[in-house]
């Protein structure tokens, strides 16, 4: 079976499935308490994400798999041309398209016009799972051209591409999500994976903070490149100062409208 004809089944079931499960995480354990109403934040972040997909969907013909179906047929990409056992070349990959999305990350904080894109992200006013989903349209448009152009160069298999699918959208909903893990667990967790803990300080609105924890799923990027921060220096407080009102930052039509107003929200 071709993977391209079952992906968006199986991606669109692990999302609700990942969703459904740290939804009901954070009911039970929060974190942190919210600001704002899950109704009020969930209905712009929901709206966003779902504009960015349809906006995605009509201007990129092709996704990542299909993208990686293609490299595969051509021969395209470094690991058409590396003779690699299939586990080895399907790990590697992972690891790969990982450190990609690292360096992307890094990239959108240190581009104005990016950071402008970017701080949609980051002015939400409080932190949940919905926030790893709360991305501008147009910086969803330029990611997928960077996955499209990285699965292109580096011939990922498609099981690689697919794998690595599904974990960018679970892992970025989890290292959103207002939870955190048992006290014993976490440091045994977090030298491999990014857990809240540690990806919430990311959300400071300290910039010192905030240009740290860049990682999605492995936390093993941060600590390598020298841009780790084990704890908050002080009361950690989420958000962009800049950016606190709440018609701007926490509904739909607001959000959309960020990259192109002033600081604070003034058009």
């Amino acid at each position: 079976m071709n993977p391209v004809d079952f992906e968006l089944a199986l991606r669109g079931g692990v999302f609700l499935a990942v969703f459904a499960a740290l939804a009901l995480w954070e009911h039970v354990a929060p974190a942190r308490a919210l600001r704002l109403s899950r109704v009020q934040r969930w209905r712009a972040n929901l709206g966003l994400a779902i504009v960015s997909t349809l906006v995605v969907r009509f201007i990129v013909p092709g996704s990542a798999i299909a993208m990686a179906v293609v490299a595969s047929t051509e021969g395209w990409g470094l690991f058409n041309r590396l003779e690699l056992p299939a586990w080895s070349a399907i790990l590697a990959a992972v690891v790969l398209l990982d450190l990609i999305v690292y360096f992307q990350h890094v990239l959108f904080h240190s581009v104005p016009l990016f950071l402008r894109l970017h701080a949609v992200h980051h002015a939400d006013p409080d932190f949940d799972l919905t926030t790893g989903i709360r991305f501008h349209p147009i910086e969803i448009l330029i990611s997928a051209l960077i996955k499209l152009a990285a699965v292109a160069a580096l011939g990922a298999p498609v099981v690689a591409v697919l794998a690595f699918e599904l974990l960018l959208n679970a892992t970025a909903m989890f290292n959103h999500a207002n939870v955190s893990l048992p006290a014993g667990l976490e440091p045994w967790v977090r030298p491999v994976l990014v857990t809240p803990d540690m990806h919430r300080i990311h959300h400071s609105v300290l910039e010192a903070e905030r240009n740290s924890n860049y990682g999605f799923c492995l936390s093993i990027w941060d600590r390598l490149l020298g841009t780790y921060t084990r704890a908050p220096r002080g009361e950690l407080d989420i958000g962009l100062s800049a950016w606190r009102d709440q018609r701007v930052v926490a509904t739909l039509p607001g959000t959309l409208g960020m990259p192109f107003r002033h600081e604070g929200g003034a058009r």
